[in-house]
């Protein structure tokens, strides 16, 4: 160890002998540095007018400032060369003795931008081609915007046969989906059956069939009082048969049931439903506020929410508009429908679209509207006429015996001149049983 410091203090000594030795040996390991940074491209040596070297910069060399050196250096050639010009301007030829002529100035070149090539098609295919004019029919076909759906409709409708287009007056109308109708009615067909109810009278110690049409016939006049629609008349008649169906009741409950049955209906189907104190006046204040929310709550548990069923009202409005009548078979259409509804004989034997069917049936007969029972008819609702024969008699005792029975509810409501006042007509005479 003792000889290794000594030899470096020789050395030290040696080169503080030499002068210059440090300056020397700092420049040769810069021209060495400088040679190898050339080397691999990360100095930049830019050389001016006359193949004189710029002089150095201490920002680093970028691109954009490697670009902008070149500019400047142009910028000097150029204008060294007009100054050039301008000498040579001012000497006189001895061959010809004529002046020369000063050439005019030149503008200094501005650095050009890097070229970008744009790839661009021929000149013939600039051109925008003119587009073929299309006919009315082929611009109706584009509007419409044919779905799968529609053109397997159309081609099924084809194939069955001419048939009377009955939504052609909403082919514009978005909220008739008119493109997809009838599948929907084909999944009503499918679903009917589980929103009925078998015969559940005999398991009803207190009840039986004449009490529930009393209560029914009553409900009518409470939907006639608060004015609500018909899919809430009919979804409230459904609720009531399904709870009684899975759920014995006292006879003192029987109107509560009614109640909470239109309290959830009219909360399903309308946008003001009746308040529940509106139900308790309207009950001469047999039950209470908690009672009827507690019947409400009952039959809910009950069918366990199970709200959206197809009754005969979604059938109604339908085959009705395949019927293509007047406002006054429409109405003795709902006439008959709630008189079907109302007797549990009919409500409980047959589905929903054959009491629409059934209706629309005797209605026409009722008016003596001719023929009865057509194609379009047959078509839609997939009945003939010897299937609706037997539910359409009853319909039509049912009628018959509306002015000499006890139940006025429904006369009430159809002797109106906003309903044409069909509660007055007599029934069809070749529809009663002998």
């Amino acid at each position: 160890m003792a000889s290794r410091q000594l030899i470096q203090q020789q050395n030290r000594g040696q080169e503080a002998a030499v002068p210059g030795a440090d300056k020397q040996k700092n420049m040769a390991v810069e021209r060495k540095n400088r040679r190898a940074l050339g080397d691999i491209g990360n100095m930049v040596t830019i050389r001016g007018v006359n193949g004189k070297p710029l002089p150095q910069v201490s920002r680093p060399i970028t691109r954009s400032f490697c670009a902008q050196l070149l500019a400047n250096a142009q910028a000097a050639a150029a204008a060294e060369y007009n100054k050039s010009l301008a000498v040579n301007a001012n000497v006189v030829d001895p061959v010809q003795a004529q002046p020369a002529k000063k050439p005019q100035k030149r503008a200094a070149p501005k650095p050009k931008p890097e070229e970008i090539i744009v790839i661009s098609p021929d000149p013939e295919e600039d051109k925008p081609k003119a587009k073929p004019k299309a006919k009315a029919g082929e611009m109706s076909l584009k509007k419409r915007s044919l779905t799968l759906t529609s053109t397997l409709s159309a081609r099924s409708r084809a194939a069955c046969g001419p048939k009377v287009d009955i939504d052609a007056a909403d082919a514009n109308n978005h909220l008739a989906v008119v493109e997809y109708i009838d599948e929907i009615y084909q999944f009503y067909k499918s679903a009917e059956h589980e929103g009925m109810v078998g015969d559940y009278m005999d398991s009803q110690p207190e009840i039986n069939a004449k009490m529930r049409t009393i209560m029914v016939d009553w409900l009518v006049q409470v939907h006639n009082k608060f004015d609500l629609s018909q899919e809430t008349l009919y979804l409230t008649i459904n609720l009531v048969d399904r709870y009684l169906a899975s759920k014995k009741t006292q006879r003192k409950e029987l109107q509560l049931v009614g109640l909470g049955a239109m309290l959830i209906a009219s909360k399903y189907e309308e946008i003001w439903a009746p308040e529940v104190n509106e139900l308790v006046f309207i009950s001469d204040r047999t039950y209470s506020c908690a009672d009827i929310l507690a019947m409400e709550k009952k039959i809910l548990e009950q069918l366990e929410w199970s709200l959206t069923v197809p009754t005969p009202y979604v059938f109604l409005a339908r085959f009705i508009k395949a019927s293509m009548t007047d406002a006054k078979v429409e109405n003795m259409v709902y006439l008959l429908g709630e008189l079907a509804m109302m007797n549990y004989s009919t409500a409980i034997r047959y589905s929903p679209s054959l009491i629409a069917a059934s209706a629309v049936y005797a209605a026409r007969c009722t008016l003596s509207i001719a023929p009865a029972w057509n194609e379009t008819l047959r078509q839609h609702t997939s009945f003939s006429e010897e299937q609706l024969m037997d539910c359409a008699k009853h319909l039509a005792t049912f009628h018959s015996m509306l002015l000499d029975g006890n139940l006025r509810g429904i006369y009430r409501k159809y002797q109106s001149s906003d309903k044409e006042a069909v509660a007055h007509l007599p029934p069809a005479k070749s529809l009663l049983l002998p």
